[in-house]
């Protein structure tokens, strides 16, 4: 069942989400050098060979020691993208946790980086999205299901 929002109850709703994509997005910064560090240390993609890793590991190898083994990765250097990788989960955990409130409140997230939601609304019985980005005071776009954020239009337009 979907939530509509009026102009006043998104407004309201502003606050909170402000704080969520603020750390939503410094999160994401994070992953990104996270991920950097971790192919830095394994000369491997983060997730590139994990089904590899998986079975290396039944087998009773570890998939950071045998690329270690293979690149003459030192063990520091090991420990460090273990370590690396703990820290991904917890940030990808956090985020997810961020995403499903934000889900959980009836709002779109359109885009972490620009910090971009819709809110669905009802006007004059048809469906559209009252939308927001960081930077902006309060909601004061609007667009049609179909046209997304090219298609913002002020509120004063809406009918």
């Amino acid at each position: 069942m979907v939530t509509f929002y009026t102009i006043e109850r998104a407004n309201e709703r502003i606050p909170e989400v402000r704080e969520l994509l603020l750390r939503l997005r410094s999160q994401r910064e994070e992953l990104v050098r996270l991920r950097d560090r971790y192919v830095e240390l394994t000369g491997t993609p983060l997730g590139g060979g994990e089904a590899g890793a998986r079975e290396r590991a039944g087998r009773g190898g570890d998939a950071l020691g045998d690329r270690a083994a293979g690149s003459g990765a030192a063990v520091s250097d090991l420990d460090d993208a273990r370590l690396v990788r703990l820290r991904i989960k917890g940030i990808v955990d956090q985020m997810g946790a961020s995403v499903a409130r934000i889900d959980r409140w009836g709002i779109t997230l359109r885009d972490i980086q620009a910090g971009l939601i819709d809110f669905p609304a009802l006007v004059n019985g048809r469906q559209v999205w009252l939308c927001w980005q960081l930077g902006e005071e309060d909601v004061a776009w609007w667009h049609e299901l179909d046209t997304g954020f090219a298609g913002r239009q002020p509120l004063i337009e809406l009918r």
